[in-house]
């Protein structure tokens, strides 16, 4: 099947840590991760937005919670220890350009020492089988061409952020060399992951387009847009995790061959401009919903960025199962089924069922008009 399966016996009762659980994408990946069955410790250092999907959805619940911060090594070990994982996944990060701008220090030392602590840690620890390290498509040496990266291209970052994400994908690769290659530790695979730029319900981060436009739609007010005219690879959320977690189940069997740089990216058509997205947007949400354009200096970011991901599609059959349309329907559907105060943790679930063809529990049904059908 194109985009891949999911094998759920697989996941039943793994151990699996998760750091920066708390996070956008870390919710939608634990909820995803407890819908196949593992057990889940998370390890962040706070909740990143008010209001936010972890606690929505009463993630607390469900798995082992840890606030701790990576940049310190001591607690992460003793956590990576008394958990025993047997799979790590590192998104624990600074993930904002423009914060990055206003502090880079702090932007460093998490992007980067802390992802040398979170491999320390496991490297210190006995039973762990699988790590991958999250970065971003923005960790590529990015001169604006038009081609989709390719996992080869040299590492890069003209911004705070983008840098450290090039350095965190140069640690990983150090210490997949010297430390996870050796008969001592060769049971350990190691693998990075840099995905598109991610959508869909949920996000409430400051100075990312779509939480930007939800908010001000939400309150019938124009949306300010930076770079209307950048081009970024559109996905929803769930596509690069879907990936994440198919990279795992490789890696879990056959280490030698898939520890390596993998892109989860979009199809070649949904690399989209700004506008183009903010436009769709407010079809979809109707109304009054608009977008103007900000006004002041903006900071320096790519103008262009693409990624190439046929390295997954040959080697992992993993595919975008979503069409950039399908993911833009399913985020508005999400914000306002929120607005019309539906329970947030139903509404993710169910879009979590129908993407990955599982049975929806009659307990997280909710009456929405209907997603999008997926592909």
């Amino acid at each position: 099947m194109e985009g891949g399966r999911l094998w759920q016996p697989f996941w039943r009762g793994k151990r699996v840590l998760v750091t920066g659980h708390t996070g956008f994408k870390g919710a939608w990946l634990c909820l995803m991760l407890r819908e196949l069955g593992a057990e889940v410790v998370g390890f962040a250092r706070d909740i990143p937005t008010q209001p936010a999907l972890f606690e929505l959805a009463h993630l607390d619940d469900d798995l082992r919670s840890i606030r701790g911060d990576i940049r310190n090594f001591e607690h992460l070990r003793t956590t990576v220890r008394d958990a025993q994982p047997e799979i790590v996944i590192h998104m624990a990060a600074q993930s904002l350009v423009r914060r990055s701008y206003q502090e880079p220090l702090e932007t460093y030392a998490t992007n980067v020492m802390g992802t040398a602590h979170v491999l320390e840690a496991v490297r210190q620890t006995s039973g762990v089988r699988v790590a991958i390290v999250v970065t971003s498509d923005k960790c590529y040496q990015n001169h604006d061409a038009i081609h989709g990266f390719v996992e080869a291209d040299p590492m890069g970052g003209s911004d705070p952020y983008s840098s450290s994400k090039g350095c965190a994908e140069l640690i990983t690769a150090a210490y997949r060399a010297s430390f996870f290659s050796s008969t001592a530790k060769a049971e350990t695979a190691i693998a990075t992951v840099r995905s598109g730029n991610v959508i869909g319900g949920g996000d409430w981060a400051e100075d990312r387009l779509v939480p930007d436009l939800m908010r001000a739609f939400a309150a019938d007010q124009p949306a300010a847009i930076r770079n209307p005219l950048f081009v970024r690879p559109w996905q929803h959320v769930l596509e690069p995790l879907k990936g994440y977690l198919m990279l795992a189940e490789k890696l879990w069997d056959a280490p030698g061959d898939f520890s390596e740089a993998w892109n989860f990216g979009p199809r070649d058509e949904d690399a989209q401009p700004v506008s183009v997205i903010a436009d769709r947007l407010a079809e979809l949400w109707e109304g009054d919903a608009s977008w103007e354009l900000a006004v002041g200096e903006q900071p320096c970011e790519a103008h262009s960025l693409k990624l190439n991901c046929e390295k997954a599609r040959e080697e992992l059959g993993w595919w975008p199962r979503t069409t950039l349309d399908t993911a833009l329907q399913w985020t508005v559907q999400w914000y306002q089924a929120f607005q019309n105060g539906l329970d947030a943790r139903a509404v993710t679930q169910q879009q979590i069922c129908q993407f990955l063809g599982t049975k929806i529990p009659l307990n997280t049904q909710v009456p929405t008009a209907g997603f999008a059908k997926a592909g």
